[in-house]
């Protein structure tokens, strides 16, 4: 068990879109003796993300966009599958993930039901997600979706089936550890 975390400088890498910080501390070793780290921690915010599901219809709402990080890793497309998502931009994460669903999916959700909290990358990024999930239905919806113009969002709706989009995370077309945690949980509670 590390003890007596002390910071002793912060340096700001970037601050062009969110915040990379040089982090220099010192700490406690279980021996006693003291020793002194860098680490580098980049700063987006927190953010929330939910999967909308339909027990009668036994489909699922995805979206799908170009994730730059994930073409840079040899993903040939840039295209990523996932769960809609935001940040939450001062909100508390239930607002916010209507507010996504909203603009991202077309639907509009108001009994949403959070499931966990998770660190997605703790070894070099702040945020935690909120991961919720909610049932919908064809009157739910009230727009195309697709995102907002204005924060160049391009995104495409996907209703699909449960069992497919179970396959699609086995041979590799669903990648994402956020829809992959929350198909996963829908299965584990067998609400699908």
């Amino acid at each position: 068990m590390i003890n007596d975390i002390h910071i002793l400088n912060t340096e700001i890498l970037s601050d062009n879109w969110y915040t990379l910080r040089k982090i220099t501390y010192e700490f406690t070793r279980p021996d006693g003796s003291k020793q002194v780290q860098n680490r580098e921690a980049y700063d987006r915010g927190n953010g929330a993300t939910i999967l909308l599901y339909n027990q009668e219809q036994q489909t699922i709402i995805l979206t799908e966009q170009f994730r730059l990080p994930t073409y840079l890793n040899g993903n040939p497309s840039g295209m990523l599958i996932e769960t809609c998502a935001g940040l939450l931009d001062k909100d508390n994460p239930e607002d916010c993930i209507k507010r996504e669903t909203e603009e991202e999916t077309g639907y509009k959700v108001t009994d949403i039901h959070k499931v966990f909290e998770a660190y997605m990358s703790p070894g070099s990024v702040t945020e935690i997600l909120y991961f919720f999930v909610a049932a919908y239905e064809k009157s739910m919806k009230v727009n195309e979706g697709g995102g907002l113009a204005q924060e160049e969002e391009h995104i495409k709706v996907l209703e699909l089936a449960f069992e497919d989009a179970l396959n699609m995370i086995d041979n590799g077309e669903i990648k994402d550890a956020k829809t992959i945690m929350l198909i996963q949980h829908l299965r584990l509670k067998n609400i699908l």
